[in-house]
């Protein structure tokens, strides 16, 4: 905690629910904003244009805004993944971190999953205190709660934390490919983390989401006549076969682990005893022990085919870390809960198989609390909603624990 004779009077969450339903009308209007900005993963351009915008609001805050074009993007070729630009944003506090002051990262993502043209043929609605539209939900409502926070702290005269980061990605989407390695880069500076994903449908913050790991094995068999000498031959297809019914069996053999055999390629003709064959699966689990236990398992299935005469290698293609429930996780939703009950409601936690920015983050270390955005849901579908009735106690949560957790009070 900050010496006491050193910090200013925390503004208690119930004071800032009145600031923050003041905003609404000017949220509503900035939301149908974003929504027009059509800004899928593969649209540079567009995600760019909410970057401009994003950059334009915290500019306008005295904040030092940093915008880094992906080296993936930088000269690439033209058949090379393209993604827009990663904002980074940094403004210093008033406390040291001598005196308690912390390092406080809020991070969202800029784009969709949506095609261009989905704002055009969807644009932003509002039904009672349903707002529609694509990204409404997944992030942009989350992704501006977030700065209408920042925004609102600010006007109460409020920076209580030695340093407030503000992370926008702009491929979160299809797994932050580019992005990655920046979003690491960031957060091992920091104290805390705050994810601005939306809340569940029930209001539940997210304080763990699983990791994920992908895998690529390539059974090798023998290629031979099928109809003269099939004997010659050792079929790479039933092999690839048998290893799928082992692979799929591995489900239930731990809590809260699953594998999914997802894809399946073998031969090319069938007068062809089938020479190789290649499987993709996807593991889910919610530590990285279990990761690890899974890929033991999956070796050695491979290490044993049911075919003579076939071989398996196995290739990691690719890791997320799980963002898992540590202590100090559950010390930052008790905070929470303890702002939640003085605006006035009960706040949920839950844990997701789904995964994000937070889960790359919890992966340096740092502890994550996520899910702060106001209540939304049908994600990445036509009927993706926002419950704008929920947004202004949503954004005085936010604001209340930056404060919070800015002077060390986790």
């Amino acid at each position: 905690m900050s010496a006491p004779s050193r910090q200013r009077p925390r503004p208690h969450p119930a004071d800032l629910l009145g600031p923050a339903r003041s905003r609404l009308q000017h949220y509503l209007y900035d939301l149908a904003e974003l929504v027009a900005i059509d800004s899928g993963s593969y649209s540079p351009d567009g995600v760019n244009a909410v970057a401009d915008w994003v950059q334009a609001r915290l500019t306008s805050r005295g904040f030092a805004v940093e915008r880094i074009r992906p080296p993936a993007a930088a000269g690439a070729p033209s058949d090379a993944l393209r993604t827009g630009d990663v904002l980074v944003a940094r403004k210093a506090g008033r406390l040291a971190e001598a005196d308690g002051g912390r390092r406080i990262l809020l991070v969202a993502h800029m784009d969709t999953v949506f095609e261009d043209g989905t704002a055009a043929e969807r644009p932003f609605t509002l039904d009672g205190t349903h707002a529609h539209g694509p990204g409404v939900s997944d992030d942009k409502g989350g992704l501006l709660a977030g700065l209408t926070a920042i925004e609102l702290l600010q006007e109460q005269g409020t920076s209580e934390y030695a340093e407030l980061v503000f992370l926008a990605t702009p491929d979160e989407e299809i797994g932050s490919p580019v992005s990655r390695p920046i979003t690491e880069e960031v957060a091992r500076d920091m104290h805390y983390a705050l994810g601005l994903e939306c809340a569940r449908e029930n209001g539940d913050l997210v304080v763990a989401r699983k990791g994920v790991a992908d895998f690529r094995l390539t059974v090798t068999g023998r290629a031979a006549h099928a109809g003269i000498e099939p004997e010659r031959g050792a079929n790479a297809a039933l092999a690839a076969a048998h290893l799928v019914v082992a692979l799929q069996a591995l489900n239930g053999r731990w809590d809260g682990v699953t594998v999914n055999v997802g894809v399946v390629r073998a031969g090319q003709r069938p007068n062809i005893v089938c020479p190789e064959a290649e499987l993709r699966l996807e593991v889910r689990a919610a530590t990285a022990v279990d990761v690890r236990t899974v890929r033991w398992a999956i070796e050695d299935a491979a290490a044993r085919p049911t075919v003579p005469g076939t071989t398996v290698t196995v290739e990691q293609l690719d890791e997320c870390p799980p963002m898992e429930a540590t202590a100090a996780t559950h010390r930052m939703f008790a905070v929470a809960q303890q702002a939640a009950a003085a605006l006035g409601f009960t706040l949920g936690a839950t844990a997701t198989g789904g995964v994000g920015d937070a889960n790359l983050i919890a992966g340096t270390g740092v502890p994550v609390l996520d899910g702060l955005g106001p209540v939304g849901g049908a994600d990445h579908s036509p009927q993706e909603w926002l419950d704008t009735a929920t947004v202004p106690e949503r954004i005085a949560l936010l604001a209340s624990l930056i404060t919070a957790l800015g002077d060390g009070d986790a």
